[in-house]
């Protein structure tokens, strides 16, 4: 049965884009490209169910929100 997950991509101060799957704990990868972190997180979350098995609980994606503070 297909499950869906949502993935967060973000880039850092060297270029690299990193993957991050709230739903999988620890779930998360890098890479150059947005295609190549797109090919490894799918990896990534293919070895996370592996390891947790069904248990990885059923998160519903509500959205992100920027917030800024006095630093």
């Amino acid at each position: 049965m297909p499950r869906q997950f949502d993935v967060i991509i973000e880039r850092d101060v060297d270029g690299y884009y990193i993957a991050s799957v709230p739903q999988l704990t620890g779930c998360h990868t890098q890479a150059q490209s947005l295609d190549e972190v797109i090919e490894r997180i799918r990896e990534a979350i293919a070895l996370c169910l592996e390891v947790q098995g069904s248990d990885a609980p059923s998160l519903e994606f509500v959205g992100i929100q920027r917030v800024t503070i006095a630093a």
